[in-house]
Protein backbone atom coordinates (compact mmCIF):
# COMPACT_ATOMS: atom_id res chain seq x y z
CA UNK A 1 0.00 0.00 0.00
CA UNK A 2 1.49 3.31 -1.04
CA UNK A 3 2.15 6.09 1.39
CA UNK A 4 0.29 9.15 0.13
CA UNK A 5 0.52 12.79 1.09
CA UNK A 6 -2.82 13.96 2.47
CA UNK A 7 -4.58 16.81 0.72
CA UNK A 8 -5.17 19.90 2.85
CA UNK A 9 -8.29 22.03 3.14
CA UNK A 10 -9.31 25.48 4.32
CA UNK A 11 -12.87 26.72 4.96
CA UNK A 12 -13.67 30.43 4.92
CA UNK A 13 -16.95 31.15 6.68
CA UNK A 14 -19.11 34.25 6.32
CA UNK A 15 -22.38 35.19 8.00
CA UNK A 16 -24.45 33.73 10.78
CA UNK A 17 -24.18 31.00 13.40
CA UNK A 18 -25.91 28.56 11.04
CA UNK A 19 -23.02 28.96 8.61
CA UNK A 20 -20.50 28.41 11.42
CA UNK A 21 -22.39 25.23 12.32
CA UNK A 22 -22.44 24.11 8.66
CA UNK A 23 -18.70 24.77 8.34
CA UNK A 24 -18.01 22.42 11.24
CA UNK A 25 -19.93 19.78 9.28
CA UNK A 26 -18.01 20.53 6.10
CA UNK A 27 -14.75 20.09 8.03
CA UNK A 28 -15.97 16.76 9.37
CA UNK A 29 -16.97 15.57 5.90
CA UNK A 30 -13.61 16.53 4.39
CA UNK A 31 -11.62 14.91 7.19
CA UNK A 32 -13.66 11.72 6.87
CA UNK A 33 -12.76 11.80 3.18
CA UNK A 34 -9.06 11.94 4.04
CA UNK A 35 -8.28 15.66 3.96
CA UNK A 36 -6.40 17.42 6.77
CA UNK A 37 -6.61 21.08 7.85
CA UNK A 38 -4.12 23.33 6.10
CA UNK A 39 -1.49 24.65 8.54
CA UNK A 40 -1.93 28.30 9.44
CA UNK A 41 0.64 30.52 7.84
CA UNK A 42 1.43 27.87 5.24
CA UNK A 43 1.53 28.17 1.48
CA UNK A 44 -2.19 27.53 1.04
CA UNK A 45 -4.58 24.62 0.86
CA UNK A 46 -5.29 22.02 -1.81
CA UNK A 47 -9.02 22.69 -1.36
CA UNK A 48 -10.46 26.08 -0.40
CA UNK A 49 -14.16 26.19 0.49
CA UNK A 50 -16.15 29.42 0.74
CA UNK A 51 -19.23 29.07 2.94
CA UNK A 52 -21.07 32.21 1.86
CA UNK A 53 -23.74 34.58 3.15
CA UNK A 54 -26.22 36.48 0.97
CA UNK A 55 -27.55 38.90 3.59
CA UNK A 56 -25.38 41.91 2.79
CA UNK A 57 -25.68 44.03 -0.34
CA UNK A 58 -22.02 43.58 -1.30
CA UNK A 59 -21.72 39.89 -0.38
CA UNK A 60 -21.26 38.87 -4.02
CA UNK A 61 -18.58 41.53 -4.65
CA UNK A 62 -16.67 40.26 -1.63
CA UNK A 63 -16.89 36.66 -2.85
CA UNK A 64 -15.76 37.41 -6.40
CA UNK A 65 -12.95 39.58 -5.11
CA UNK A 66 -11.66 36.70 -2.97
CA UNK A 67 -12.11 34.24 -5.82
CA UNK A 68 -10.14 36.58 -8.09
CA UNK A 69 -7.24 36.61 -5.63
CA UNK A 70 -7.15 32.80 -5.69
CA UNK A 71 -7.13 32.47 -9.49
CA UNK A 72 -3.35 32.95 -9.97
CA UNK A 73 -2.61 30.74 -6.95
CA UNK A 74 -4.70 27.96 -8.46
CA UNK A 75 -3.00 28.37 -11.83
CA UNK A 76 0.38 27.94 -10.13
CA UNK A 77 -0.73 24.96 -8.01
CA UNK A 78 -1.74 21.88 -10.03
CA UNK A 79 -4.62 19.95 -8.46
CA UNK A 80 -5.87 22.81 -6.31
CA UNK A 81 -9.67 23.00 -6.08
CA UNK A 82 -12.09 25.78 -5.08
CA UNK A 83 -15.65 25.19 -3.84
CA UNK A 84 -18.41 27.70 -3.10
CA UNK A 85 -21.36 26.83 -0.86
CA UNK A 86 -23.87 28.53 1.42
CA UNK A 87 -26.63 31.05 0.82
CA UNK A 88 -24.96 32.99 -2.00
CA UNK A 89 -24.30 29.74 -3.84
CA UNK A 90 -27.95 28.75 -3.39
CA UNK A 91 -28.98 32.11 -4.86
CA UNK A 92 -26.47 32.61 -7.68
CA UNK A 93 -25.95 28.99 -8.80
CA UNK A 94 -24.52 28.85 -12.35
CA UNK A 95 -23.62 32.56 -12.22
CA UNK A 96 -20.64 31.77 -9.98
CA UNK A 97 -18.97 29.51 -12.53
CA UNK A 98 -19.70 31.99 -15.33
CA UNK A 99 -18.06 34.85 -13.41
CA UNK A 100 -15.27 32.70 -11.95
CA UNK A 101 -14.70 29.74 -14.32
CA UNK A 102 -11.80 28.50 -12.18
CA UNK A 103 -14.26 27.41 -9.45
CA UNK A 104 -14.58 23.61 -9.34
CA UNK A 105 -17.70 23.03 -7.21
CA UNK A 106 -20.84 25.02 -6.36
CA UNK A 107 -23.22 23.50 -3.80
CA UNK A 108 -26.20 24.88 -1.88
CA UNK A 109 -27.53 25.08 1.65
CA UNK A 110 -29.51 21.85 1.34
CA UNK A 111 -26.79 19.44 0.14
CA UNK A 112 -23.61 20.18 2.09
CA UNK A 113 -23.14 16.42 2.54
CA UNK A 114 -22.27 16.12 -1.16
CA UNK A 115 -19.10 18.24 -1.03
CA UNK A 116 -16.50 15.39 -1.01
CA UNK A 117 -18.12 13.51 -3.89
CA UNK A 118 -18.54 16.72 -5.93
CA UNK A 119 -14.85 17.54 -5.46
CA UNK A 120 -13.88 14.06 -6.64
CA UNK A 121 -16.26 14.25 -9.61
CA UNK A 122 -14.83 17.63 -10.62
CA UNK A 123 -11.31 16.20 -10.43
CA UNK A 124 -12.12 13.10 -12.51
CA UNK A 125 -14.29 14.85 -15.11
CA UNK A 126 -12.09 17.95 -15.18
CA UNK A 127 -15.08 20.28 -15.26
CA UNK A 128 -17.03 22.33 -12.73
CA UNK A 129 -19.80 20.62 -10.77
CA UNK A 130 -22.85 22.73 -9.88
CA UNK A 131 -25.38 20.92 -7.72
CA UNK A 132 -28.08 22.85 -5.88
CA UNK A 133 -30.78 20.89 -4.05
CA UNK A 134 -34.19 22.53 -3.67
CA UNK A 135 -34.98 20.84 -0.37
CA UNK A 136 -32.99 19.51 2.56
CA UNK A 137 -31.26 16.20 1.79
CA UNK A 138 -29.94 15.49 5.28
CA UNK A 139 -30.24 17.40 8.52
CA UNK A 140 -26.79 18.98 9.10
CA UNK A 141 -26.46 17.49 12.57
CA UNK A 142 -26.54 13.94 11.14
CA UNK A 143 -23.29 14.63 9.24
CA UNK A 144 -19.75 14.18 10.60
CA UNK A 145 -18.36 17.18 12.41
CA UNK A 146 -15.09 18.75 13.42
CA UNK A 147 -16.03 21.16 16.21
CA UNK A 148 -13.90 24.23 16.80
CA UNK A 149 -14.36 23.94 20.58
CA UNK A 150 -13.84 20.94 22.86
CA UNK A 151 -16.07 22.39 25.60
CA UNK A 152 -18.90 24.21 23.76
CA UNK A 153 -21.07 23.11 20.86
CA UNK A 154 -23.89 24.19 18.58
CA UNK A 155 -26.93 21.91 18.48
CA UNK A 156 -29.21 22.64 15.55
CA UNK A 157 -32.88 22.08 16.41
CA UNK A 158 -34.42 23.42 13.18
CA UNK A 159 -33.48 24.76 9.78
CA UNK A 160 -35.34 27.23 7.60
CA UNK A 161 -37.81 29.96 8.51
CA UNK A 162 -41.54 30.54 7.95
CA UNK A 163 -41.36 34.33 8.35
CA UNK A 164 -41.55 36.77 5.43
CA UNK A 165 -39.60 39.80 6.68
CA UNK A 166 -39.20 42.21 3.78
CA UNK A 167 -35.49 42.83 4.47
CA UNK A 168 -34.47 39.16 4.65
CA UNK A 169 -33.68 36.69 1.88
CA UNK A 170 -32.90 33.75 4.18
CA UNK A 171 -36.27 31.94 3.94
CA UNK A 172 -35.93 31.84 0.15
CA UNK A 173 -32.48 30.25 0.46
CA UNK A 174 -32.86 28.04 3.53
CA UNK A 175 -36.47 27.01 2.89
CA UNK A 176 -39.44 26.56 5.19
CA UNK A 177 -38.85 25.60 8.80
CA UNK A 178 -38.07 21.95 9.38
CA UNK A 179 -37.82 20.71 12.98
CA UNK A 180 -35.76 17.87 14.33
CA UNK A 181 -37.37 15.32 16.60
CA UNK A 182 -36.85 16.13 20.30
CA UNK A 183 -35.37 12.68 20.92
CA UNK A 184 -32.69 13.25 18.29
CA UNK A 185 -31.78 16.65 19.74
CA UNK A 186 -31.48 15.32 23.29
CA UNK A 187 -29.50 12.29 22.10
CA UNK A 188 -27.03 14.63 20.42
CA UNK A 189 -26.75 16.78 23.54
CA UNK A 190 -26.13 13.69 25.69
CA UNK A 191 -23.48 12.44 23.25
CA UNK A 192 -21.75 15.81 23.36
CA UNK A 193 -21.69 15.81 27.15
CA UNK A 194 -20.18 12.32 27.07
CA UNK A 195 -17.38 13.79 24.91
CA UNK A 196 -16.72 16.49 27.53
CA UNK A 197 -18.89 19.37 26.28
CA UNK A 198 -20.30 21.46 29.13
CA UNK A 199 -22.14 24.18 27.16
CA UNK A 200 -24.51 23.87 24.22
CA UNK A 201 -26.29 26.52 22.18
CA UNK A 202 -29.59 25.47 20.62
CA UNK A 203 -29.57 26.87 17.11
CA UNK A 204 -32.36 27.80 14.71
CA UNK A 205 -33.16 30.63 12.35
CA UNK A 206 -36.30 31.17 14.43
CA UNK A 207 -35.36 28.97 17.34
CA UNK A 208 -38.39 29.46 19.57
CA UNK A 209 -40.80 28.67 16.73
CA UNK A 210 -39.60 25.11 17.26
CA UNK A 211 -42.62 22.85 17.31
CA UNK A 212 -44.57 24.50 14.49
CA UNK A 213 -43.41 21.75 12.13
CA UNK A 214 -44.46 19.01 14.58
CA UNK A 215 -47.65 20.65 15.84
CA UNK A 216 -46.69 21.45 19.44
CA UNK A 217 -46.73 25.12 20.48
CA UNK A 218 -44.94 24.34 23.76
CA UNK A 219 -42.26 22.14 22.22
CA UNK A 220 -39.47 24.68 22.77
CA UNK A 221 -40.14 25.18 26.48
CA UNK A 222 -40.37 21.38 26.89
CA UNK A 223 -37.02 21.04 25.13
CA UNK A 224 -35.39 23.58 27.48
CA UNK A 225 -36.71 21.72 30.52
CA UNK A 226 -35.51 18.39 29.09
CA UNK A 227 -32.02 19.85 28.59
CA UNK A 228 -32.08 20.69 32.30
CA UNK A 229 -32.20 16.98 33.10
CA UNK A 230 -29.03 16.07 31.21
CA UNK A 231 -26.40 15.27 33.83
CA UNK A 232 -23.13 17.09 33.22
CA UNK A 233 -24.62 19.75 30.95
CA UNK A 234 -23.79 22.95 32.81
CA UNK A 235 -24.90 25.70 30.42
CA UNK A 236 -27.67 25.91 27.82
CA UNK A 237 -28.17 28.90 25.53
CA UNK A 238 -30.24 29.46 22.39
CA UNK A 239 -30.30 31.79 19.40
CA UNK A 240 -32.10 33.51 17.78
CA UNK A 241 -35.70 33.77 18.96
CA UNK A 242 -38.50 35.86 17.43
CA UNK A 243 -40.74 38.09 19.58
CA UNK A 244 -43.83 36.69 17.84
CA UNK A 245 -43.23 33.20 19.22
CA UNK A 246 -41.78 34.15 22.59
CA UNK A 247 -44.44 32.85 24.96
CA UNK A 248 -44.82 32.82 28.72
CA UNK A 249 -44.07 29.09 28.96
CA UNK A 250 -40.60 29.75 27.47
CA UNK A 251 -39.91 32.44 30.08
CA UNK A 252 -41.04 30.07 32.83
CA UNK A 253 -38.82 27.29 31.47
CA UNK A 254 -35.81 29.62 31.35
CA UNK A 255 -36.36 30.82 34.91
CA UNK A 256 -37.09 27.34 36.25
CA UNK A 257 -34.27 25.38 34.59
CA UNK A 258 -30.98 25.98 36.42
CA UNK A 259 -28.65 25.22 33.50
CA UNK A 260 -30.51 27.52 31.07
CA UNK A 261 -28.44 30.67 31.30
CA UNK A 262 -29.91 34.10 32.24
CA UNK A 263 -29.22 35.47 28.78
CA UNK A 264 -31.59 36.39 25.96
CA UNK A 265 -30.90 37.67 22.46
CA UNK A 266 -34.19 39.22 21.26
CA UNK A 267 -34.03 40.98 17.86
CA UNK A 268 -35.89 44.31 17.85
CA UNK A 269 -34.98 45.57 14.34
CA UNK A 270 -37.00 48.78 14.85
CA UNK A 271 -38.92 50.47 17.64
CA UNK A 272 -41.41 52.08 15.26
CA UNK A 273 -44.73 50.31 14.76
CA UNK A 274 -44.97 51.80 11.29
CA UNK A 275 -41.55 50.50 10.27
CA UNK A 276 -42.17 47.12 11.90
CA UNK A 277 -45.28 46.80 9.74
CA UNK A 278 -43.29 47.71 6.63
CA UNK A 279 -40.68 45.14 7.65
CA UNK A 280 -43.53 42.62 7.97
CA UNK A 281 -42.60 41.93 11.58
CA UNK A 282 -45.54 40.45 13.45
CA UNK A 283 -45.16 42.38 16.75
CA UNK A 284 -45.23 46.02 17.79
CA UNK A 285 -43.33 48.13 20.31
CA UNK A 286 -45.72 47.44 23.18
CA UNK A 287 -45.48 43.68 22.67
CA UNK A 288 -41.67 43.78 22.54
CA UNK A 289 -41.31 45.84 25.73
CA UNK A 290 -43.86 43.59 27.41
CA UNK A 291 -41.64 40.57 26.75
CA UNK A 292 -38.61 42.37 28.19
CA UNK A 293 -40.61 43.29 31.30
CA UNK A 294 -41.73 39.69 31.84
CA UNK A 295 -38.21 38.31 31.36
CA UNK A 296 -36.80 40.79 33.87
CA UNK A 297 -39.54 39.95 36.37
CA UNK A 298 -38.71 36.25 36.12
CA UNK A 299 -34.90 36.68 35.86
CA UNK A 300 -33.80 40.04 37.31
CA UNK A 301 -30.14 39.44 36.43
CA UNK A 302 -30.73 38.40 32.82
CA UNK A 303 -28.58 40.11 30.19
CA UNK A 304 -30.66 40.97 27.13
CA UNK A 305 -29.13 41.76 23.74
CA UNK A 306 -30.73 42.65 20.43
CA UNK A 307 -30.36 43.40 16.70
CA UNK A 308 -31.38 46.79 15.26
CA UNK A 309 -31.54 48.02 11.65
CA UNK A 310 -31.09 51.77 11.10
CA UNK A 311 -32.36 53.48 7.96
CA UNK A 312 -34.96 51.02 6.70
CA UNK A 313 -36.74 52.46 3.62
CA UNK A 314 -39.23 55.14 4.67
CA UNK A 315 -37.85 55.52 8.20
CA UNK A 316 -38.48 59.07 9.42
CA UNK A 317 -36.77 60.92 12.24
CA UNK A 318 -39.83 60.20 14.37
CA UNK A 319 -39.57 56.48 13.56
CA UNK A 320 -35.92 56.51 14.54
CA UNK A 321 -36.73 58.25 17.82
CA UNK A 322 -39.12 55.39 18.61
CA UNK A 323 -36.18 53.00 18.25
CA UNK A 324 -34.13 55.17 20.59
CA UNK A 325 -37.05 55.11 23.05
CA UNK A 326 -37.12 51.31 23.10
CA UNK A 327 -33.35 51.18 23.60
CA UNK A 328 -33.67 53.49 26.62
CA UNK A 329 -36.55 51.48 28.06
CA UNK A 330 -35.14 47.99 27.41
CA UNK A 331 -31.59 48.81 28.57
CA UNK A 332 -29.93 46.15 26.48
CA UNK A 333 -26.62 44.77 27.69
CA UNK A 334 -25.52 44.77 24.06
CA UNK A 335 -26.98 45.69 20.68
CA UNK A 336 -25.80 44.57 17.26
CA UNK A 337 -26.63 47.61 15.13
CA UNK A 338 -26.69 47.58 11.34
CA UNK A 339 -27.12 50.23 8.70
CA UNK A 340 -29.79 49.06 6.28
CA UNK A 341 -28.36 47.78 3.02
CA UNK A 342 -30.30 46.38 0.12
CA UNK A 343 -30.52 42.61 0.02
CA UNK A 344 -30.99 41.69 -3.65
CA UNK A 345 -34.15 39.65 -4.08
CA UNK A 346 -35.98 41.10 -1.05
CA UNK A 347 -39.12 43.28 -1.20
CA UNK A 348 -37.42 46.07 0.77
CA UNK A 349 -34.76 46.49 -1.92
CA UNK A 350 -37.41 47.90 -4.28
CA UNK A 351 -39.32 50.00 -1.74
CA UNK A 352 -39.73 53.75 -2.14
CA UNK A 353 -38.11 56.04 0.42
CA UNK A 354 -34.55 54.67 0.41
CA UNK A 355 -32.71 56.77 3.01
CA UNK A 356 -29.61 58.77 1.97
CA UNK A 357 -26.37 57.27 3.26
CA UNK A 358 -25.44 60.40 5.22
CA UNK A 359 -28.75 60.35 7.12
CA UNK A 360 -28.40 56.66 7.92
CA UNK A 361 -24.83 57.19 9.12
CA UNK A 362 -25.82 60.07 11.42
CA UNK A 363 -28.67 58.08 12.98
CA UNK A 364 -26.46 55.02 13.33
CA UNK A 365 -23.82 57.03 15.23
CA UNK A 366 -26.45 58.42 17.63
CA UNK A 367 -27.79 54.94 18.29
CA UNK A 368 -24.35 53.46 18.88
CA UNK A 369 -23.45 56.28 21.28
CA UNK A 370 -26.65 55.73 23.27
CA UNK A 371 -26.16 51.96 23.45
CA UNK A 372 -22.50 52.35 24.46
CA UNK A 373 -23.62 54.55 27.36
CA UNK A 374 -26.28 52.04 28.44
CA UNK A 375 -23.95 49.03 28.07
CA UNK A 376 -21.37 50.73 30.28
CA UNK A 377 -23.96 51.66 32.91
CA UNK A 378 -25.33 48.12 32.96
CA UNK A 379 -21.84 46.62 33.17
CA UNK A 380 -20.95 48.90 36.08
CA UNK A 381 -23.74 47.21 38.04
CA UNK A 382 -21.66 44.01 37.85
CA UNK A 383 -18.75 45.51 39.83
CA UNK A 384 -18.44 43.71 43.17
CA UNK A 385 -20.34 40.65 42.00
CA UNK A 386 -18.84 37.18 42.24
CA UNK A 387 -19.16 35.28 38.96
CA UNK A 388 -18.42 31.77 37.72
CA UNK A 389 -16.50 32.22 34.48
CA UNK A 390 -16.24 29.43 31.91
CA UNK A 391 -12.69 29.83 30.62
CA UNK A 392 -12.64 30.33 26.85
CA UNK A 393 -10.06 30.00 24.11
CA UNK A 394 -9.31 33.01 21.91
CA UNK A 395 -11.66 35.48 23.62
CA UNK A 396 -8.96 37.79 24.98
CA UNK A 397 -6.62 39.11 22.28
CA UNK A 398 -4.32 40.77 24.87
CA UNK A 399 -4.28 37.94 27.42
CA UNK A 400 -0.64 36.98 26.83
CA UNK A 401 0.55 40.56 27.31
CA UNK A 402 -1.60 41.20 30.38
CA UNK A 403 -1.16 37.76 31.97
CA UNK A 404 -4.90 37.37 32.07
CA UNK A 405 -7.37 34.73 30.98
CA UNK A 406 -10.84 35.33 29.54
CA UNK A 407 -14.20 33.65 29.56
CA UNK A 408 -17.93 34.07 29.75
CA UNK A 409 -20.13 34.68 32.78
CA UNK A 410 -23.46 32.84 32.97
CA UNK A 411 -25.18 35.84 31.34
CA UNK A 412 -22.61 35.67 28.51
CA UNK A 413 -20.75 38.84 29.48
CA UNK A 414 -17.06 38.70 28.56
CA UNK A 415 -14.80 38.66 31.64
CA UNK A 416 -11.01 39.15 31.66
CA UNK A 417 -9.41 37.96 34.92
CA UNK A 418 -6.00 37.61 36.52
CA UNK A 419 -4.37 34.30 35.67
CA UNK A 420 -4.47 32.01 38.74
CA UNK A 421 -1.28 30.40 40.04
CA UNK A 422 -2.62 26.91 39.40
CA UNK A 423 -3.02 25.61 35.82
CA UNK A 424 -6.30 26.54 34.17
CA UNK A 425 -7.56 25.18 30.86
CA UNK A 426 -10.30 26.31 28.48
CA UNK A 427 -13.47 24.59 29.70
CA UNK A 428 -12.54 24.93 33.39
CA UNK A 429 -14.54 27.26 35.64
CA UNK A 430 -12.93 30.07 37.67
CA UNK A 431 -14.80 32.05 40.33
CA UNK A 432 -13.81 35.73 40.37
CA UNK A 433 -14.95 39.09 41.74
CA UNK A 434 -15.56 41.86 39.21
CA UNK A 435 -13.46 44.96 39.94
CA UNK A 436 -13.94 47.12 36.82
CA UNK A 437 -16.43 47.49 33.97
CA UNK A 438 -16.03 48.71 30.41
CA UNK A 439 -18.85 48.91 27.83
CA UNK A 440 -17.97 45.56 26.25
CA UNK A 441 -16.22 43.58 28.98
CA UNK A 442 -15.69 43.14 32.71
CA UNK A 443 -12.38 42.92 34.55
CA UNK A 444 -11.51 40.89 37.67
CA UNK A 445 -8.08 42.04 38.82
CA UNK A 446 -7.87 40.27 42.18
CA UNK A 447 -6.89 36.65 42.84
CA UNK A 448 -9.36 33.97 41.83
CA UNK A 449 -11.70 32.85 44.59
CA UNK A 450 -11.84 29.28 43.27
CA UNK A 451 -10.76 27.14 40.33
CA UNK A 452 -12.81 24.12 39.31
CA UNK A 453 -11.19 21.69 36.91
CA UNK A 454 -13.86 20.13 34.73
CA UNK A 455 -14.48 17.28 32.31
CA UNK A 456 -14.70 19.98 29.63
CA UNK A 457 -11.15 21.08 30.51
CA UNK A 458 -10.06 17.44 30.35
CA UNK A 459 -11.60 17.21 26.86
CA UNK A 460 -9.70 20.33 25.73
CA UNK A 461 -6.43 18.94 27.12
CA UNK A 462 -7.01 15.54 25.47
CA UNK A 463 -7.79 17.14 22.10
CA UNK A 464 -4.67 19.31 22.17
CA UNK A 465 -2.49 16.36 23.16
CA UNK A 466 -3.91 14.28 20.31
CA UNK A 467 -3.32 17.11 17.83
CA UNK A 468 0.30 17.42 18.98
CA UNK A 469 0.93 13.69 18.52
CA UNK A 470 -0.92 13.33 15.20
CA UNK A 471 1.44 12.79 12.23
CA UNK A 472 1.20 15.66 9.76
CA UNK A 473 0.30 15.12 6.13
CA UNK A 474 0.73 11.33 5.80
CA UNK A 475 -2.13 8.97 5.00
CA UNK A 476 -1.99 5.24 4.29
CA UNK A 477 -4.09 4.19 1.34
CA UNK A 478 -6.63 6.25 -0.57
CA UNK A 479 -9.08 8.63 1.05
CA UNK A 480 -12.71 7.56 1.01
CA UNK A 481 -14.88 9.57 -1.34
CA UNK A 482 -18.57 10.42 -1.19
CA UNK A 483 -21.25 11.04 1.38
CA UNK A 484 -20.58 9.21 4.65
CA UNK A 485 -22.73 6.38 5.89
CA UNK A 486 -25.41 7.58 8.34
CA UNK A 487 -24.23 7.60 11.93
CA UNK A 488 -26.12 5.27 14.27
CA UNK A 489 -27.04 8.26 16.44
CA UNK A 490 -26.87 11.98 15.77
CA UNK A 491 -23.58 13.53 16.77
CA UNK A 492 -22.99 16.92 17.46
CA UNK A 493 -28.53 29.44 12.85
CA UNK A 494 -28.99 33.14 10.14
CA UNK A 495 -30.04 35.40 12.91
CA UNK A 496 -32.40 37.54 10.84
CA UNK A 497 -35.06 37.12 13.47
Amino acid sequence: MDVQQSKTYEIRTYGCQMNVHDSERLSGLLEEAGYVPAPKGGEGADVVVFNTCAVRENADNRLYGNLGQLAPKKAARPGMQIAVGGCLAQKDRDTIVKKAPWVDVVFGTHNIGKLPVLLERARVQEEAQVEIAESLEAFPSTLPTRRESAYAAWVSISVGCNNTCTFCIVPALRGKEKDRRPGDILAEAEALVAEGVSEITLLGQNVNAYGSDIGDREAFSKLLRACGKIEGLERVRFTSPHPRDFTDDVIAAMAGTPNVMPQLHMPLQSGSDRVLKAMRRSYRQERFLGIIEKVRAAMPDAAISTDIIVGFPGETEEDFEQTMHVVREARFAQAFTFQYSKRPGTPAADMDGQIPKAVVQERYERLVALQEEISWEENKKQVGRTLEVLVAEGEGRKDDATRRLSGRAPDNRLVHFTKPEEPVRPGDVVTVEVTYAAPHHLLAEGPAKAVRRTRAGDAWEKRNAAAAEKPKGVLLGLPTIGAPAPAPAPAAGCGCD
